[in-house]
């Protein structure tokens, strides 16, 4: 999350207004809002390498995903996120404009500069999300993907996809093979 866009404070209201007229994205924080930086091409690449698997194998199911600027509501916490890619199930998710409150997997590619607030802060947020079963952080520089995945109990599991051809996002029964995830991704050592 990077520096505060304004000092104001925004109603959830007054902030779905604004932030449609912005040139830039911005999450919403109990009233805050918070500048989102440009990604660079590896993660854009990443990113649209996995939305474009998922829009083609959910194709014709009620599951949809959803690339980069939607934003995800945390109701609980009063606040709104813009996941890298999403996948709702929920027929009032399809007929949202502005933003999806049920998603059930929800994909982070990491940087630098927003690794440790996507694994602490965003996934505690997140976390409130009764919909969600599958929190996916990507990891393009050791190209491992990290599924958290809730249990029966409400405890999340970490499952780490590193030296195997696939991994699998339990939450919508798909596989994907990491070299798809990592597809044109040049990593210099």
């Amino acid at each position: 999350m990077n520096q505060t866009a304004e000092q104001i404070i925004f109603s959830v209201d007054d902030y779905l207004v604004w932030e449609e007229l912005q040139e830039t994205k911005h999450e919403y924080v109990n009233g805050d809002i918070f500048a989102m930086g440009g990604a660079r091409r590896e993660h854009v690449n990443v990113s649209g390498n996995i939305f474009a698997f998922l829009k083609q194998h959910l194709h014709g199911t009620n599951c949809h995903p959803y690339v980069a600027d939607m934003k995800v509501r945390v109701a609980e916490l009063n606040a709104f996120y813009y996941p890298d890619v999403l996948v709702t199930c929920n027929k009032e998710d399809h007929l949202a404009e502005q933003f999806l409150s049920s998603p059930r997997l929800i994909i982070e590619v990491l940087s630098d500069s927003t690794e440790a607030y996507d694994r602490g802060k965003k996934f505690a947020a997140y976390r409130q999300i009764d919909s969600l079963t599958e929190y996916v952080l990507v990891n393009i520089k050791a190209r491992t993907v990290e599924c958290f995945r809730r249990t029966a109990e409400n405890d999340w599991l970490l499952h780490i996809y590193a030296n195997e051809d696939n991994c699998h996002f339990n939450s919508v029964d798909v596989a994907i093979e990491l070299n798809t995830i990592f597809e044109d991704i040049v990593v210099e050592h």
